[in-house]
């Protein structure tokens, strides 16, 4: 298989998640050494679960299965560019690329608030939709102060 391959599996597999009432038309593919490693739907409003969206659960499942909290030297496809959530997680899960068909401006086209959620990302938090407060403590940057310094940690 090659990349469009597996960018076709996602696409037609988005659609058949759709269409079985799951989710939105929305999939990932995780792929290590051309072999899929998992692959996952949205199924945010099957599980009531605004964070099941396809490429966090495909990187959930593709990690356990992998027995590592990294994608080290995998390739995700994913039907539609991740959204800010699901990019956040690609970046922590670190694989070598990213392949996506559907951009933002699409997703938007068909009443997703991904491209929203972009805009308000780049604003002050003052300025952003959401209040957002900060509440400082000193209790809790204690316990950064003391994770910074302990030496059996498992960097990540």
């Amino acid at each position: 298989m090659n990349h469009e391959d597996f960018m076709q599996k996602a696409v037609e597999l988005s659609l058949e998640n759709m269409r079985a009432g799951k989710g939105g038309p929305f999939w990932a593919v995780v792929v290590k050494g051309w072999k899929i490693v998992w692959q996952w739907a949205n199924h945010v409003t099957s599980e009531n679960d605004p964070t099941a969206h396809a490429e966090v659960v495909a990187i959930r499942d593709a990690c356990k299965n992998l027995w590592s909290f990294q994608l080290d030297d995998c390739i995700i496809y994913t039907s539609c560019e991740p959204c800010p959530m699901c990019m956040w997680a690609i970046y922590r899960a670190r694989p070598k690329a990213v392949y996506y068909a559907n951009d933002r401006k699409d997703a938007a086209w068909i009443w997703f608030d991904d491209d929203f959620i972009y805009q308000e990302l780049e604003k002050k938090m003052e300025e952003r939709s959401l209040p957002i407060h900060r509440l400082e403590s000193e209790n809790a940057l204690k316990v950064f102060e003391e994770w910074k310094e302990k030496n059996d940690k498992i960097e990540y």
